[in-house]
């Protein structure tokens, strides 16, 4: 039984955080949301990272509450929900040239979809970045090809976000240190969420991304 590709990305439902005419030549950042957020996620963040980033912050397709969301997460979650999730921004991510480097950064929900795009198109981003997510625990086609290129890859969370299980947790830290360059971090006292300090070591992180750092 076949099934059909999921509808591409509405490029409406797309933050920047510069201009059409500002874009080209930069490196891009890709920022995916988490569960009933929205895409105004990269308007938040865009004053604490490297300025020379063109941040591009996705909505995801499904309506939640007061945001949006990736796939569901109750009973009717099916893994390909996950697959078609980072399908589509692989796809559309793929058709924005012009720029000399590609990352992607989810947050929770979202670095779920960073990772399974990264899993699926080894050869698109050229690194990632984890807050607070988890990996989809089934094997992905592209995973032997990640682990030889081996992207570099941030991964934060607190030592006290309940919201991820523990074992998630584990299986994410063993899968990332097995087929990424890892800089992993943990926050004492953290939730589920992202602290001053954690931005800091992102910045750091994605300044050593930049072209020619």
């Amino acid at each position: 039984m076949t099934t059909s590709a999921p509808p591409p990305l509405d490029p409406g439902q797309v933050w920047w955080s510069a201009p059409a005419d500002e874009r080209a030549g930069r490196p891009l950042l890709v920022l995916l949301h988490g569960h009933g957020m929205d895409e105004q996620m990269g308007a938040g963040v865009r004053d604490r990272l490297p300025p020379e980033l063109v941040l591009a912050s996705v909505r995801g397709p499904l309506r939640v509450r007061s945001g949006y969301g990736w796939f569901p997460l109750d009973a009717s979650l099916r893994v390909e929900q996950v697959d078609e999730a980072a399908q589509r921004v692989a796809r559309w991510a793929a058709g924005l040239t012009g720029h000399p480097s590609l990352g992607v950064l989810g947050f929770s929900q979202g670095s779920s979809v960073g990772l399974q795009a990264m899993r699926l198109r080894p050869e698109l981003f050229a690194y990632g970045v984890v807050l607070s997510g988890f990996a989809s625990p089934l094997p992905v086609g592209g995973d032997a090809e990640l682990a030889r290129r081996r992207p570099p890859v941030f991964s934060g969370r607190g030592d006290a976000d309940g919201l991820v299980p523990a074992p998630l947790v584990a299986l994410t830290d063993r899968w990332l240190a097995g087929h990424t360059t890892l800089t992993r971090r943990v926050y004492p006292g953290l939730g589920h969420d992202v602290s001053p300090a954690e931005v800091e070591d992102l910045a750091v992180f994605l300044r050593a991304r930049l072209p020619g750092a």
